[in-house]
C-alpha cells in the first residue's frame, strides 16, 4: 500500500507474499500461491481508478490473473495471482477528477528460479559427428552451466574436443563410441545459492560396415540349382539388411530368400539372366551402407540347333550345322561312327599321314559345321554333335540321308552239284530301297521253264534258291537292283563241285599202340567246304580197314608194320585216296607223360588236378604217383588206382605258389612226371557260397609238353590255294585248321 501518493510518486515496487516475515523479491514460478499485491492512495476524491499493464493496456475486470479492487474513494488495489516472468514490468495507476487527471508507476521485477527448458535425453548422435549435447536453462540472473561425464567436470583445456558453448550446450567434436555414457548439466545461481542439473544419456549411433563373406559368387544355370549371397553386418544400433539387384529391392518370395536377419539371399532356379551386381544394404539411425557382391552364372553346354540333313551321291558337297549355347563359351566336336573330326581338314581314312580335303570342320563362336564335299553313299549316318566346356558337355544326334543307286554285294561264284539247292544271294545296298530282279537268259524269273528256282526276298536281299536237275541249270544269273536313283546288274555264276582231290600223307610218327599221321590238305576242295577225312591202314598185303568219323586209329600192335592212306570227303562225295605210306609201332615202352589241367575246388583252398588219357606205351596203366610242393619239401605221394582221372589236393594254403608232379606207370616203367605250376587264391573276407562247379585255374607255368593223343593240324591251307575250302575242327570227326599242318594220333 503506497500512501500519501501524489502525481509524481513513481518508483520501483516490490511484490511482497503475505506469508512471510520480511520482504523478498518474488521469485517467478508456476504455481498458484505466488501472488503479487500493490495499492495507490489517491489525495481528494477521484471519480476513476485505473490500472494499466507494461504494454500500456488497461486492465479490466474480468481478468482472473490480474485483478483490480477499489477500496473505497481514494484507494485502489492490483493482485497479480501466479506471477511469472510475463508479468514483469511497469504497471501504471490512473485516477481522474472532474478536471483533473493523476497517474503514478510501479515497477516490477520477478526474479525466475531455475528452469530446464530443453534438456532432453537421450540425446544420439553419429559417430564422427560434432555433437551439440542440448541443456537450455532460464532463470535470473541467467545461471552458470557445468558439465560433467562420468561425475567429473568437463574442462576444455583438458581435451580440446569439449567445448561449453555460449548457450550453455556442450560440443564434442567428432563424437566417438567410447564418448557414449551419463553426462550431466548442472546450472548455478551463486548469487542466491541456487544449484539444479539434469541427467542426459548420450547415445552413439555407429554407421554400419559390411563385410561380404565373398566378393564373387559363382553358380551354375542347371535346373534346380541355387546360389547363396551373404553379407555381415556392423554397427549400433544393429543395422536391417536389405538386397537389391538392378535397383530393385528383393523380397522373400519364389525366385528369392532371405534369412531373418537379411544377411544370407538365396537364389532359386538359377538362370544366366540372375547374373550380375547385388547390392547388400546396411541400415541404422546412423545411415546406411552397401556393398555389391557379384554373382557369375555358368552355363553347361546345350545343343541349340542341330537338323537331319539329306543329298545325293555325287553332290558337290553338304554341310551339318551344330549350334550350342553355354558360358564358357562351349567347344563342339563331331564323330561319325568311331571316327573324331578336328578343326580344319580332316587326315584320310585310308591315309592317315594325308589329308582329306572332303572333309572339313569350321567352327566360329558358339557355330560348327561339318562340310563332306563329293558326297558318298559311305557318308549315310548318324553324326554326333559334342559340346563341351569346364562345366560339361551335351551330345545330340542327327543323321544325314544320302540318297544313292544301288551296290550289289555277294559272293559272285556258287559251288553245288546236281539234287543238291543252293542258294544265290543278291544283297543290295540303295537309297531309296531298291526292286530285285533275277534274270537268266534275258527272261526274268522265276517262269513256267524254271519249276526247280524259288526267290525269297528282304528289303536289301534276294535269294535265288535253285536245285540243280542238270547240267543246264548251272551257269550265269542276273541280278538287277532299281530305284530312283538309278539301277545296277551283276551276274552270279552257279558252278558244278567236284570231290576234292586226295591228301598227301608228308610223314607218319609211329609210337607203340599209336601213330601220328602228317598229311597236307587237298589241292582242291572241289567248291565246296571238307566234310571229314577217310584214314585206311592195313598190314601189307591185308584188306583195307577205315575210319570216317573218328581217325584215330586204334587196336594196333606194339612194334608192327602198318601201311596208312587218306582221302577227303565233301559234300559232293569221296575223293582220291592219297599214296600209301608205311610206319612201324614202337615197341612196348614205359607210358607218354600225363598232360595236366587244375581247376579251383568249391573249397577255396582246395584244388582238383585233373589228366587225359595218353599213350600207355603198349601196356595197360597200373597207377599214377601224384606229389607236390610249395618250398622245397615234397608232401607224401600219393598212389592212384588206373582209370582215375584226377586228385583233389586239400588243405592248401592261400596265396601260395604250389608244383604238381603225376606219373603213370605200366609194365615196363614209369613215364617222365606230368608237370604244372599254379598259384592258389587269396584269403577270402567272407564265407564263400556253395558253389558245386570248378572253375579252371590258369596255371604259373605251362606244363611238360606231351604228344596229344588225338590232334590234326595242317601243312598248307586250300585257301591259301585260292580255293573256298573249310577242314574238319576236331580230330575224332574233322580237322582242326588252327594250325599250319595236321597231325592224327593212331593207337
Amino acid at each position: 500500500l503506497v500512501e500519501s501518493s501524489d502525481p509524481m510518486s513513481h518508483g520501483c515496487v516490490y511484490c511482497i507474499e503475505k506469508n512471510i516475515e520480511k520482504h523478498v523479491n518474488v521469485i517467478g514460478r508456476k504455481k498458484k500461491c505466488n501472488r503479487c499485491r500493490f495499492s495507490f492512495a489517491v489525495v481528494g476524491d477521484a471519480k476513476d481508478i485505473d490500472w494499466f499493464n507494461p504494454q500500456g493496456e488497461k486492465i479490466v475486470p474480468d481478468n482472473p490473473n490480474i485483478f483490480v479492487v477499489r477500496n473505497d474513494e481514494v484507494t485502489s488495489t492490483l493482485t497479480i495471482y501466479h506471477a511469472t516472468m510475463d508479468n514483469a514490468g511497469i504497471y501504471k495507476c490512473m485516477a481522474k477528477a472532474p478536471g483533473q487527471e493523476a497517474e503514478a508507476t510501479v515497477q516490477v521485477k520477478i526474479f525466475q528460479k531455475i528452469t530446464f527448458k530443453n534438456a532432453p535425453s537421450p540425446q544420439e548422435f553419429n559417430e564422427g559427428d560434432d555433437a551439440d549435447l542440448v541443456c537450455d536453462v532460464a532463470s535470473s540472473p541467467p545461471a552458470e552451466i557445468v558439465w560433467k561425464y562420468k561425475f567429473n567436470v568437463i574442462k576444455s583445456a583438458k581435451d580440446v574436443r569439449y567445448r561449453v558453448l555460449d548457450n550453455g550446450h556442450l560440443l564434442i567434436r567428432s563424437i566417438r563410441k567410447a564418448d557414449e555414457g551419463m553426462y550431466s548439466c548442472e546450472a548455478r545461481v551463486i548469487a542466491r545459492g541456487e544449484l539444479d542439473f539434469r541427467p542426459i544419456k548420450v547415445v552413439i549411433n555407429v554407421l554400419p560396415t559390411i563385410r561380404p563373406r565373398q566378393s564373387e559368387v559363382n553358380a551354375t544355370a542347371e535346373e534346380g540349382s541355387t546360389a547363396l549371397l551373404a553379407c555381415d553386418a556392423d554397427g549400433f544400433p544393429e543395422p536391417t539388411v536389405t538386397w537389391a539387384h538392378n535397383n530393385v529391392l528383393l523380397v522373400s518370395g519364389d525366385k528369392y530368400s532371405v534369412n531373418e536377419d537379411g544377411s544370407e539371399l538365396l537364389v532359386r532356379d538359377v538362370k544366366k539372366v540372375d547374373e550380375g551386381e547385388y547390392t547388400c544394404i546396411a541400415r541404422n539411425k546412423a545411415g546406411e551402407t552397401s556393398q555389391e557382391v557379384s554373382l557369375k552364372v555358368f552355363v553347361p553346354p546345350k545343343i541349340t540347333f542341330l537338323n537331319n540333313q539329306s543329298a545325293s551321291e555325287f553332290d558337290e558337297q553338304v554341310t551339318l550345322t551344330c549350334e550350342a549355347s553355354g558360358d564358357p563359351t562351349p567347344s563342339i566336336l563331331w564323330s561319325f561312327d568311331q571316327r573324331v573330326f578336328t578343326e580344319g581338314e580332316q587326315a584320310s581314312w585310308t591315309r592317315p599321314d594325308n589329308l582329306d580335303r572332303n572333309i572339313v570342320v569350321r567352327s566360329h563362336a558358339r557355330v560348327s559345321s561339318l562340310t563332306l564335299k563329293n558326297v558318298q553313299f559311305t557318308y549315310a549316318g548318324q553324326y554326333l554333335c559334342t559340346a563341351s566346356n569346364s562345366i560339361g558337355e551335351d551330345s545330340q544326334s542327327m543323321s544325314l540321308e544320302v540318297r544313292y543307286a544301288p551296290k550289289i554285294l555277294g559272293q559272285v561264284t556258287v559251288f553245288t552239284w546236281e539234287g543238291n539247292p543252293a542258294n544265290i544271294s543278291c544283297e543290295v545296298e540303295a537309297h531309296p530301297s531298291a526292286d530285285m530282279l533275277w534274270f537268266r537268259d534275258g527272261f526274268q524269273l522265276p517262269n513256267a521253264n524254271s519249276s526247280n528256282i524259288k526267290i525269297y526276298s528282304t528289303p536289301s536281299v534276294s535269294y535265288l534258291e535253285i536245285n540243280p536237275e542238270s547240267q543246264n541249270d548251272f551257269g550265269s544269273y542276273n541280278c538287277t537292283a532299281t530305284n530312283s536313283m538309278g539301277s545296277e546288274y551283276k551276274e552270279f555264276l552257279l558252278i558244278q563241285a567236284e570231290v576234292p582231290s586226295s591228301p598227301e600223307i608228308q610223314q607218319v610218327e609211329s609210337f607203340s599202340s599209336t601213330a601220328v599221321v602228317e598229311f597236307d590238305e587237298p589241292d582242291s576242295s572241289g567248291g565246296v567246304n571238307i566234310l571229314k577225312y577217310r584214314v585206311q591202314w592195313r598190314l601189307p598185303g591185308s584188306p583195307w580197314n577205315a575210319r570216317e568219323y573218328d581217325i584215330t586209329i586204334t587196336g594196333l600192335k606194339p612194334e608192327t608194320s602198318y601201311e596208312v592212306r587218306m582221302s577227303a570227303i565233301n559234300g559232293k562225295g569221296e575223293g582220291e585216296s592219297s599214296a600209301p605210306m608205311s610206319f612201324k609201332t614202337e615197341p612196348v615202352r614205359e607210358p607218354a607223360a600225363p598232360k595236366l589241367e587244375v581247376k579251383v575246388h568249391n573249397k577255396g583252398n582246395a584244388l582238383k588236378v585233373n589228366w587225359f588219357k595218353q599213350d600207355d606205351g603198349g601196356s595197360p596203366i597200373k597207377h599214377y604217383l601224384v606229389r607236390y610242393k610249395h618250398t622245397s619239401d615234397w608232401k607224401p605221394e600219393i598212389r592212384l588206382p588206373h582209370g582215375s582221372e584226377y586228385v583233389v589236393l586239400s588243405g592248401l594254403e592261400y596265396n601260395t605258389e604250389y608244383e604238381v608232379h603225376v606219373v603213370a606207370e605200366n609194365q615196363q616203367g614209369k613215364s617222365l612226371p606230368g608237370v604244372l605250376s599254379f598259384r592258389t587264391a587269396s584269403e577270402p573276407t567272407t564265407v564263400p557260397g556253395n558253389h558245386s562247379d570248378l572253375q579252371p585255374l590258369r596255371p604259373l607255368r605251362s606244363p611238360t609238353h606231351n604228344p596229344p593223343t588225338c590232334t590234326a593240324k595242317r601243312l598248307h591251307s586250300a585257301g591259301e590255294r585260292g580255293e573256298a575250302s573249310t577242314g574238319p575242327q576236331n580230330c575224332k570227326n574233322t580237322v582242326n585248321r588252327t594250325h599250319s599242318n595236321s597231325k592224327c594220333f593212331t593207337e
